[in-house]
This record gives structure tokens, C-alpha cells and sequence, in this order.
């Protein structure tokens, strides 16, 4: 989606999760799409942040995606969650105000939702049962930008995100993962009996969602993006498997401390008040992402 709008880009290149080489790859990747700034600032850092806000004075909208993400890796390393993910999205706040931005969006999660059992998961449903450090640092977010604009004024969007994938996606999630396996004919882990069921939602759907959330900034507001559909695990190996042409060979193992049996997104209110509309199907979705895949890691296609 081509906007022409000047985009400035900031990112820790962390290796916390996966190496920073593959983040500047990815960099190349989307720099063949349009140009943009790009500046290594971890958003903990101050100085860091206020010379990049300082040098691009006329900065209009702050879209803030930078986080440590992972439900099962926050479980082991909780304060760095918190750290990075309350600490570092208050910094940046507190420096986009002091230079006068006052138009926010704000990544947030389907995590938060937890393990309530109404579903689908709708904006106004309690979220005060977190799952993981992750899922708590999320909501913790939300909540510092509801005060924050009680306090200050201006405009400011939370989108919760369910199960983002397409090229380019985190190495240890599961549709890459899994693609990693099958590919290499190994035996893939399936946590837990298979019917566990995610909201998958195309990459191109969330940058839609995204751009027009941008737009149509007002106020504080609440959306979830989700891929309008619940896959369940075992028809998700299933797809991958059929798509790549290869069986795959599952072991199944318990469900891990953390996971979630089922995320489901209520879009009425995004369908409603920001026009989101997602239209890539789980099929369509993974034929391009394993076309990506080959691409990256076996130089083919």
C-alpha cells in the first residue's frame, strides 16, 4: 500500500529473538518498495530518541511496532518484557509529546485477551485474566496511552493484533517454523491434541488495518485486526503441508504454559469505524508466504 507518505524507521535490530542479520535482510527487502530513514535506537534510549525526533521536526504520526515479542520466550525472561515493552513505549511517548506529536498508533495484541472464554474476543470484553508476561506488558501498553491521552490530550489508537504471518515473518514463529521443519522432513511438535484455533491474519490485512487507522486518528480508540476466520492447529499443518507438497511427520506433545486454546477477533467495531476489511484467506496466505520462503532460505522460485 503506497501512501506517499516520508517514513523514518527506527528498530533496536535485537537479537534477543533472532539474529540481526536477518533484520537488516529484511531491511533490503522493503527498501525495494520505497525508500525511507532508518536510524538503530533502542526505544529505552532517550538521548537516543530525542535526537531522531530533534533532526525530523515536522514528524506527523508516530506508529509504534517496536516491542519484544513472544508469549513462551517472556515467560523465561520476564523483566526484559516489561522492561523493553512498558518502559520503552512510555520513553517514547513522554519524547514524541515534548516535540509536539500528538498522533499515535500503538501495536498491541490479541494476548491481552487471555483466558477469557467469550468468543470472539470484542474491544469492550474485560482483559484482566494475562496469560504471560508478554500479554501483560501489552495490555500495560494500552493502559499507559489510555492515561496519557486523559492527561494530554491528542489521538491515540491501539490495534490488537491476532497471529500476523506472510514474508518475512519471526523465524520462531509458527507458520515459518513449521515450514523450516516440513521442508527438512524432520518431525514437527504439535503442542497439545491439534484443536487449539488462532485468528490468522495476512500481513497485507494488518497494513491495511494500519493505514487506515492512521488516517482516521481521533481521539482514544480500541481495534482489534484479525484475519476473520479460526483455523484450527492440525488444519493449519495441514495447509502448510499440502501448499509445500511434502506430508508432515507430528509428534504431539502437551500444551505449553503460556498458550492460549483459541483466539477469535470480533471486527465489528474495525469493520464499522476504520472500513478494515480483511480478504486474504489462510490458502492464498500461505502459497505466498512458502513462495517467500523458497526464495529466502532455498533460493528457488
Amino acid at each position: 500500500m503506497r501512501t506517499g507518505a516520508q517514513v523514518v524507521v527506527l528498530d533496536a535490530l535485537s537479537e534477543m529473538l533472532y539474529g540481526a542479520e536477518m533484520k537488516r535482510d529484511n531491511l533490503k527487502e522493503v527498501r525495494q518498495h520505497g525508500e525511507f530513514e532508518f536510524h538503530e535506537v533502542d526505544i529505552r534510549q532517550r538521548a537516543a530518541l530525542e535526537a531522531v525526533f530533534a533532526k525530523h521536526d515536522d514528524i506527523d504520526v508516530v506508529v509504534h511496532l517496536a516491542a519484544l515479542a513472544g508469549v513462551r520466550p517472556s515467560i523465561a525472561n520476564a523483566p526484559k518484557y516489561y522492561d523493553v515493552n512498558v518502559r520503552g513505549s512510555a520513553t517514547l511517548m513522554e519524547v514524541a509529546r515534548a516535540h509536539g506529536v500528538k498522533r499515535f498508533v500503538l501495536a498491541s495484541s490479541s494476548s491481552v485477551y487471555g483466558t477469557n472464554t467469550k468468543t470472539p474476543f470484542a474491544e469492550d470484553d474485560p482483559v484482566i485474566n494475562p496469560a504471560s508476561p508478554y500479554a501483560a506488558s501489552k495490555r500495560a501498553m494500552e493502559l499507559m496511552a489510555q492515561t496519557d491521552f486523559r492527561l494530554h490530550g491528542g489521538d491515540i489508537t491501539c490495534l490488537r493484533f491476532f497471529t500476523v504471518y506472510g514474508p518475512r515473518q519471526r523465524p520462531d514463529m509458527a507458520i515459518n517454523k513449521f515450514m523450516r521443519i516440513i521442508a527438512a522432513k524432520e518431525r514437527l511438535p504439535m503442542f497439545g491434541d491439534g484443536t487449539s484455533g488462532r485468528d490468522y491474519t495476512y500481513i497485507d490485512d494488518i497494513v491495511q488495518g494500519v493505514c487506515r487507522a492512521v488516517e482516521q486518528l481521533d481521539g482514544y480508540n480500541v481495534y482489534n485486526l484479525g484475519g476473520d476466520k479460526v483455523v484450527l492447529l492440525k488444519e493449519l499443518i495441514a495447509t502448510i503441508a499440502d501448499v509445500m507438497g511434502v506430508e508432515a511427520l507430528v509428534d504431539q506433545l502437551p500444551m505449553q504454559p503460556g498458550d492460549v486454546p483459541l483466539t477469535m477477533a470480533d471486527l465489528t467495531r474495525s469493520r464499522a469505524e476504520l472500513g478494515y476489511s480483511p480478504t486474504t484467506a489462510l490458502r492464498q496466505g500461505v502459497e505466498k508466504m512458502w513462495a517467500w520462503h523458497q526464495r529466502r532460505y532455498h533460493g528457488t522460485a
